[in-house]
Formats: C-alpha cells, structure tokens, sequence
C-alpha cells in the first residue's frame, strides 16, 4: 500500500514537473515573439507625429486651456507666436491653466505651456524653456519617447508585435501615452543637447541668451523651496539646474555675450488721459 502511495505521489511529481515546463516553454515563445516583433517594428517620424497629434487631442480635452481672449494665450502668442515654423518645425501653441511649472513639446509639432511656468518667469526666460523642449523635438527625443510609451501599451502580446505598422490603440492607451510623453525621462545627454539647442535658438534669433541661466537658476531654487519635492521629481534624470545654469553661463562667457541678468518687468497698462472741455 505504501509502495503504491509513493508511486502515485512520483508520478503526480513528473506530471506536474511536465505541465510546468510546458508552460515555460509556451512562456518563452510568447516572449520570444514579442521580441521578434519589437526588434522588426519600424517607427517613423510620421507615425511618431499622428499619435502624438491624437495624445494631445486627448490631453487638451482633459486640462483646461486658456482661450484665444486669455492674457496667458495673448502673451504666449506675443512671445512665441513668431516661431510657428521653426527649423523646419511646424508647431502650434496653447496654454495650460494649471498652477504646475512645466511644458513640453510633442513630436507633431504641439507646445504645451503650464500658467504655473509662465507666472514665474519673463518672456525670454520663457522662451529659453520653449527653446529647450523644442529641441527635444528637433533631436527626435519626443519621437523616440513616444515610441517607447508606444511599445510599452500596445504590444503587449505576441500577435500584436507582428505588426509592422502602428496598430490602433484604445482611449485608455491613448491616455497613458500622453502621460509618458509629458514625464518622459530624457537621458541627461538629451537633456544637454537640448539645453545647447536652446542657447543657440535665443543667439540666433537675437535674444538675451543669458536668459538661459536665469532660467535654470529658478529652477535651481525652486528644487529647494517647498515645492522640493515635485521638482525632484521632475528633473530625476535632468542634469543639476545649477550645473545648467553654470554651463549657459560659460557658453554666453566664450561668445563674449555674458552679463548678469536683469529679470524683466511687466509694464503697467497705462490709461489713455482725457481732456474736458470747458462749459461756456
């Protein structure tokens, strides 16, 4: 009786060992298909563009943005609204009414400004900023970030990695990679080539590229601040705003262009004056 006790228990111990391995097995080749399939998928720029297009769609939807009447949306227009096609770049502007100190710039060309960002700085430290996400842009690091978040929610399994071609995604996709688009963690050699992109846009269009300093410097101080923690992390994989700043400081230094900043003011709205006429 014992002997047959042990002989069942043995062969329930290879049956079982045997439907685990089948499952391992059945494991590795889903794996190794979504594997094929990612290391063959092509991602173009234009693919990269019409999914972001459809992510900020979304996003503009779902985040309050500041109409064309709005003083946020007149001055952003009135600072940047000369650069609609930059380098090659056809872009479009509008403005985010959040309290939050960010914007980004998507690989179709969008500029997205938070209001937050745009009360604490002037009009050329904010274009220094517009400046560096736009050469994110140029760089193909909004298009590279897309694909990643791409890749991240729609193939995930093997008979979607097949495709050769950008599947459709569903809203809930859709939205998460919108998301990742905004926190997309560039590399710190990203973020420096875009930090140069931003210092040479300012030179070449004739700017204050000091500026540029200044703008990292608040930024600097902020991470310090009481909003610590949400710049923390923000900038995890940004470069050090100060080390930034230091950097834009030496560029402008070599081309004979630096001196310390003055911050600018906004001008007060002054009232047209009014002569009355004297009753005869």
């Amino acid at each position: 009786m014992k002997k047959k006790t042990l002989f069942i228990a043995l062969a329930s111990l290879v049956m079982g060992m045997t439907q685990a391995n089948a499952q391992i097995n059945l494991g590795e080749k889903a794996l190794g298909a979504v594997q094929k399939g990612v290391t063959g998928f092509t991602f173009s720029d234009a693919d990269a563009a019409a999914l972001s297009k459809d992510a900020v769609i979304k996003m503009d939807k779902e985040n309050p943005v500041a109409d064309d009447k709005d003083p946020y949306t007149i001055r952003l227009k009135k600072v940047f609204g000369k650069h609609a096609a930059e380098n090659g770049m056809t872009l479009n502007f509008k403005v985010y009414k959040l309290k939050e100190v960010n914007a980004f710039a998507t690989a179709d060309g969008s500029v997205r400004v938070y209001s937050g960002l745009m009360d604490i700085m002037d009009d050329n430290e904010l274009l220094a900023v517009i400046g560096h996400e736009i050469g994110h842009v140029a760089n193909h690091d909004s298009r590279d970030a897309v694909k990643a978040a791409y890749k991240k929610e729609a193939l995930l399994d093997a008979a979607a990695s097949q495709s050769d071609k950008v599947a459709a995604v569903t809203d809930s996709q859709l939205g998460k990679i919108g998301n990742a688009m905004i926190d997309s963690k560039h590399s710190r050699k990203q973020e420096s080539e875009a930090d140069m992109y931003s210092y040479d846009f300012m030179k070449r269009h004739g700017y204050n590229v000091n500026a540029v300093e200044s703008a990292f410097n608040i930024l600097a101080k902020l991470s310090e601040g009481k909003e610590a923690s949400f710049f923390e992390r923000m900038l995890s994989s940004h470069p050090d705003s100060k080390e930034r700043a230091a950097e834009a400081k030496a560029r402008a230094e070599k081309d004979g262009l630096y001196k310390p900043y003055v911050k600018q003011t906004a001008k007060p709205a002054t009232a047209k004056k009014t002569t009355k006429k004297k009753k005869k």
